[in-house]
């Protein structure tokens, strides 16, 4: 029988490209099938590379590089994210503080957790009109609810224990709170900010299709679509998944695992 092979490196290079294997067969797939039954060219991955590589390489889209168009999404995305995580998390921390503050405000979160981020267009629009301020108001919007949601319920249910211990060798109120409470909660209040993300970016994208002042990635997989352009519309969303998987794997994933391992008992401390 063959032994699995169990250097760490190698299983988490084959655990990465695995699943990228997966979708470009698949990929390739729906390529031919729709080139074949419907008569219309469908990029296949390769096609979409080499545009991607020619966009890179300064060719423009939309009248602008696929660096600024890249940039401004993020600028607009982390000016609206910031605003909406120090929200969320300072009603999270208020609401578990205060008992008569999360009576009156704690039911807020789940009820803007059950609206679809594009629901918000008419409001953004009607609010702001058509620009940044529409679709930055639909990013913070979107990305509040599931971090205000986490910080509230990671704090309220942190181990009895700890606090009890904490009590039991004379820690003050304020200090159980900010010492004891928030740092348990970290890894609830993480788990809120990956899922902020990953509704802010999404939101983003679409908020840049409909409400977009002419540049940006979703911007321009809209006119791309109306050009015609198939190719550079994929690449633009090869591009959003890219960006979504460098916060997501390499700072979130990152923040997470150092705080699971520094505050919870079954953790390595560092």
């Amino acid at each position: 029988m063959i032994r699995r092979f169990q250097h760490p490196v190698a299983q988490r290079l084959i655990s990465l490209l695995l699943p990228c294997l997966v979708i470009v067969l698949g990929w390739q797939l729906v390529a031919e099938l729709v080139s074949h039954w419907r008569g219309v060219p469908f990029p296949t991955p390769w096609t979409t590379l080499c545009r991607l590589g020619e966009l890179l390489s300064g060719r423009p889209l939309t009248g602008h590089s696929l660096y600024l168009h890249t940039l401004t999404s993020l600028v607009r995305w982390f000016n609206a994210f910031t605003l909406a995580a120090a929200c969320g998390l300072l009603f999270g921390v208020g609401c578990a503080r205060w008992w008569w503050l999360e009576r009156m405000l704690a039911p807020i979160p789940l009820l803007l957790l059950l609206i679809p981020g594009l629901a918000w267009i008419p409001v953004a629009i009607l609010i702001f009109g058509i620009g940044e301020g529409a679709t930055r108001f639909m990013i913070a919007v979107t990305a509040f609810a599931p971090i205000a949601q986490a910080t509230l319920h990671g704090i309220k249910r942190v181990d009895i224990a700890l606090i009890r211990a904490a009590q039991m060798l004379g820690t003050r109120e304020r200090a159980l709170f900010f010492q004891v409470l928030l740092p348990a909660a970290l890894p609830a209040l993480l788990s809120g900010l990956r899922i902020g993300l990953g509704n802010s970016w999404r939101v983003l994208v679409a908020a840049e299709m409909v409400v977009g002042t002419g540049s940006g990635l979703g911007f321009s997989i809209i006119e791309a679509r109306w050009s015609l352009d198939y190719p550079s519309a994929l690449a633009c969303i090869l591009m959003i998944c890219l960006i979504g998987l460098l916060f997501e794997q390499g700072l979130f994933r990152t923040l997470e695992r150092r705080t699971l391992e520094r505050w919870t008992l079954t953790g390595r401390r560092s």
